[in-house]
């Protein structure tokens, strides 16, 4: 299930969290340790923790997943500074980089497998380990068995490559929709930039963002239970590891059935395959094809779509909870919007991304704008303004909504946490920091820094991760402001060599706004796995800071809202390290080398796609195999916020409830804050409204025919085998959930080169019942 990117909130069931959990309701630890962490007052959970001798106990908390699940103990004499973890490293950066690329061009947003990366890594690893000979120069390729920590430098260094980079989005844009091909070094150069931009932030808010127990980062524990199989000594662990090989096996071969022979299995429809003819029955149950339909009662088995981003066996019940809800009255909203005829909804396609005329037919935005790629007004009411398609508006609608839930929901249950952590900003602490300023301490030689850093009291409780990590040199700050500035200075040249718009004052407010949303999103992201959509906020800014200018808000958004996103990958990849015992400076070495290979893998990948597959990504549903859907949702926004804004969305417009979407939604969480702060019985708290608000838009885009079995799959995992059967939860969950996603994600890299054109001709299936190569593959009917 991954449509976009969402947010959602740890599961009571999972960590009996009630809400997210603010310092002061730690009153068992003890004080001393909130002045810990830097910049942070996240205190660990430890009171009600998992006893070690309670092997079918119920995990209640952070610092029980953390012990329990995923191994603590370190062994300082592993090396991870190898030629075999460099020459994999670099190979798989390579990989992964491309798949992204290639995922991004897919119906629905799939992200690249953390543990596809781990299991492929561990593979070649102990395959050099057992070929290479240990002697005479061969000792330096094979210097002693595979260990952990190579391993894990192998994957941070891989999963920074392995994301398709937003910037590849705007030079997507500028090719389909402008017929502009920028050069291609300052395309690289754009690239390089706004891919680290965000590392220089998020580093220097390690303290907050990454050392507590709180900062979980769920969706990394399969990847670290799948170390523990592979590397930790045992029966029960070669037990996990030949139950890991199984279901890899499995689902490897499994996946050729819906992936390519037959991708009726993407989503088995009674209702469509019933009524063929139907549009409302399309609209309604269809879902195995881009942009069809709801995929109400479908069932998928097709794994790439049911965990394309977010596995289902990883994320707690609680979000499980509000995401469902919010499902199911998505649903409703949708079809009442449609059929209602609200903003002229029946005139356009049910689903859809794309900018309209009235009367239905593709909007020309090249029309409505003159030679320097501003919109001139004159040719905007000779053309007449765009259209969205309804659901695409409830979708903005709801997108807006729950990020104003969101800073009300923190505001309430976490105000002591965000008040510790922008504390450094007091008066009284900045005057502080003054008075003890001085240019004679500070060490120019940033090179030499020792980074040894301070000691726990006796007695200080603390993640014990993180303690671990103690005895390794720190990545001083100073080196993440190096990268910051140095980001920041090329960004800014880039800007005005390539024609961006962008004035150089705007770029630094998308800078300033993506800094202050590190914070809060970021921590969002650290406690459920989380994040929410962030771009349509930003884009609203940048419209009316810029008006009239749709290629500036594609740049104020690559800087406004990819920061963001960069900054919570660093931190996810630094908390593998934490959790694999990985030195910091070994992590940090990964994460920059592996960014820059994969920047420069996205650009070229993306020029192959879209030089073979231009037509597709035009066409407004695309195919079963390649779609436009993000790079036509980014430039419509563009259109719409950065030309249009105030003729579209002003107080008075067509679609004036999309921007005060924001302000209803900071109202949203108060009601079921006072429920539960007066009748804490009803337990209001279990209702995470920000996941709610923005599930009641989420199935705009996208294959829909999985999301039915995601939330099957999600509720036997982390409510039947979590409560029922806790032993075997703590054994098996996370080491099957990282076979079934590296299987499938194996087989989806071959065909894609092999039969589905990720760099040629597409070599289709030959048609049969089970394949309707000339429609929707549920056979529901096709709407044009």
């Amino acid at each position: 299930m991954s449509n976009q990117g969402t947010g959602v909130h740890l599961d009571e069931a999972l960590t009996t969290v009630e809400r997210v959990p603010s310092t002061t309701d730690e009153k068992s630890l003890e004080k001393d340790e909130k002045s810990y962490y830097a910049a942070s007052a996240d205190v660990e959970a430890a009171s009600d923790s998992v006893d070690d001798d309670t092997p079918d106990a119920v995990l209640n908390s952070e610092r029980d997943i953390a012990t329990h699940v995923i191994s603590t103990d370190d062994d300082p004499s592993l090396n991870p500074w190898t030629f075999r973890a460099f020459f994999l490293g670099l190979g798989l950066s390579a990989f992964g980089g491309s798949l992204a690329e290639i995922y991004y061009f897919k119906p629905q947003t799939v992200l690249v497998s953390l543990m596809f990366l781990g299991i492929i890594s561990y593979v070649l690893g102990v395959a050099m380990e057992t070929f290479i000979p240990r002697h005479g120069l061969f000792r330096y390729l094979n210097p002693h068995p595979f260990n952990k920590k190579e391993n894990a430098f192998i994957i941070i260094m891989a999963s920074s490559a392995a994301n398709s980079a937003l910037a590849t989005e705007i030079l997507a844009v500028q090719r389909l929709y402008y017929n502009i091909t920028p050069n291609a070094a300052s395309s690289i150069f754009l690239l390089f930039s706004s891919q680290l931009l965000g590392y220089g932030i998020g580093g220097v808010l390690r303290p907050t963002l990454l050392y507590p127990s709180k900062m979980l980062y769920p969706l990394v524990l399969p990847l670290i239970s799948m170390f523990d199989a592979f590397f930790h000594d045992g029966a029960n662990n070669r037990r996990r590891l030949r139950v890991f090989y199984f279901v890899f096996g499995a689902i490897f071969i499994w996946e050729l059935f819906p992936e390519w022979i037959f991708p009726l299995l993407t989503g088995f429809s009674i209702f469509c395959l019933a009524l063929p003819n139907n549009a409302v029955a399309s609209t309604l149950f269809g879902g195995t094809n881009g942009n069809e339909g709801l995929g109400l009662l479908s069932v998928c088995f097709d794994w790439q779509y049911i965990s394309g981003g977010i596995n289902p066996m990883t994320i707690p019940l609680k979000a499980q909870f509000s995401s469902f809800i919010g499902y199911l009255l998505c649903m409703v909203i949708f079809v009442a919007v449609f059929y209602n005829n609200i903003w002229e909804s029946q005139s356009f396609p049910f689903l859809s991304q794309l900018l309209f005329y009235e009367n239905g037919t593709l909007y020309n935005q090249t029309l409505i704008m003159n030679a320097n790629y501003e919109v001139d007004p004159t040719l905007v009411a000779e053309q007449g303004l765009p259209y969205y398609a309804g659901t695409w508006v409830v979708y903005l609608l709801t997108t807006n909504l729950s990020l104003g839930a969101t800073f009300t929901h923190l505001f309430l249950w976490n105000r002591d946490d965000l008040r510790s952590s922008w504390s450094w900003m007091a008066p009284s602490n900045l005057r502080r920091m003054w008075q003890e300023f001085s240019w004679k301490g500070v060490n120019w030689k940033f090179w030499k820094d020792d980074g040894i850093r301070e000691q726990p009291k006796e007695g200080e409780d603390i993640d014990p991760h993180y303690a671990q990590m103690l005895k390794y040199p720190d990545v001083p700050n100073s080196w993440y402001y190096i990268v910051f500035a140095i980001s920041f200075a090329v960004a800014l040249v880039v800007n005005y060599k390539s024609n961006s718009t962008l004035p150089w004052w705007a770029f630094i407010i998308s800078v300033l706004l993506a800094i202050i949303a590190v914070l809060f999103f970021g921590a969002l992201y650290g406690i459920t796995g989380y994040n929410l959509w962030l771009q349509n906020l930003v884009q609203m800014i940048a419209g009316y800071l810029n008006p009239g200018l749709p290629m500036a808000n594609m740049y104020f958004v690559l800087y406004g809202y990819n920061t963001v996103t960069q900054a919570t990958l660093l931190l996810r990849d630094l908390k593998i390290g934490q959790y694999a015992k990985l030195p910091p400076r070994a992590s940090f070495t990964a994460q920059v080398i592996g960014t820059l290979l994969g920047a420069i893998l996205n650009y070229f990948l993306m020029n192959s796609i879209i030089a073979n597959e231009r037509d597709i990504l035009l066409s407004v549903e695309g195919t079963n195999i390649w779609s436009g859907q993000q790079p036509q949702q980014y430039n419509s926004q563009a259109i719409a916020w950065g030309g249009l804004s105030h003729q579209l969305f002003s107080v008075g417009m067509r679609y004036q409830w999309v921007p005060w979407a924001y302000l209803v939604g900071v109202a949203v969480p108060v009601p079921f804050w006072i429920i539960h702060r007066y009748w804490p019985k009803l337990r209001a708290d279990y209702l995470y409204t920000p996941i709610i608000c923005y599930f009641l838009g989420y199935l705009c885009v996208g294959i829909n025919s999985s999301v039915m079995m995601y939330f099957i799959i999600a509720f036997v995992s982390q409510w039947w085998l979590r409560t029922r059967h806790p032993r075997w939860f703590q054994k098996y969950n996370y080491i099957i959930g990282a076979a079934l996603d590296g299987g499938t994600q194996v087989m989806v890299f071959i065909l894609s080169f092999a039969v589905q054109g990720a760099a040629g001709t597409a070599h289709l299936f030959p048609a049969w019942w089970g394949a309707n190569q000339g429609g929707n593959y549920d056979r529901c009917l096709y709407l044009d």
